[in-house]
């Protein structure tokens, strides 16, 4: 049989939208420090969300271009399962960080056509999952969370030797046809399931994760 989807809720940044990802059965809970994103959280946050899914749920610490200071504080107070760069990480930046904080990486990719895609053979010695997320919108502030979707079509026949999530624009009525269109075996979702930007909402966060599971195997797989 083939395993279930995995299922990334992103963006997180209270107790009670936490919990409501965890008693959902997310898999993976995301925290982001990126100071221009609505969904920016501070370290003092950070520890006080992280021990809510630690031994539950892969806890993961987003970034984009981080600098030194930043992701160790992020790290000392999320104590993440991944990082997540979702900027311009050269692969090197990503070696480095790895054997610095013996942690996984899982890197993004944006996208808009079937040319984007190029730029994962780049990653594919060094990092150890995949993003695939809409390519912002031009004059966006944030590389992530903008409600975008791609054509999801470019990513039937993607060929890559590591585990990877589909992100952008997802949320309980499409992600049906985004798993059954591309086969993803991971989804990770953010402006999806909020009710205002930025704003995380738990009933939606249940109906999401609802959806996904629903799908089922036979769907993911193509059937």
């Amino acid at each position: 049989m083939i395993a279930s989807v995995t299922i990334k809720i992103c963006g997180l940044s209270t107790p009670e939208t936490v919990q409501a990802a965890l008693d959902a059965g997310a898999d993976m809970v995301g925290f982001v420090f990126f100071e221009p994103s609505p969904r920016n959280i501070s370290f003092e946050r950070a520890r006080e969300l992280g021990p809510l899914a630690t031994g539950t749920a892969g806890k993961v610490a987003l970034s984009v271009d981080a600098d030194d200071a930043l992701l160790e504080g992020a790290v000392n107070a999320l104590q993440p399962d991944l990082l997540q760069l979702h900027g311009k990480e050269s692969p090197e930046r990503i070696a480095v960080l790895k054997q610095r904080y013996d942690l996984p990486v899982m890197k993004a990719i944006h996208v808009s056509e079937a040319a984007d895609l190029i730029v994962m053979d780049e990653y594919q010695d060094i990092a150890d999952r995949l993003l695939f997320d809409a390519k912002p919108p031009k004059g966006a502030i944030v590389p992530g969370g903008n409600g975008e979707a791609f054509d999801w079509a470019i990513l039937r026949n993607v060929h890559t030797t590591k585990p990877w999530m589909l992100s952008g624009g997802l949320d309980m009525n499409n992600v049906r046809d985004a798993i059954r269109i591309t086969g993803a075996r991971g989804i990770d979702v953010s402006s999806g399931v909020e009710s205002s930007r930025g704003v995380k909402d738990a009933e939606l966060i249940r109906s999401f994760i609802r959806a996904v599971r629903s799908a089922g195997p036979k769907l993911a797989s193509g059937g």
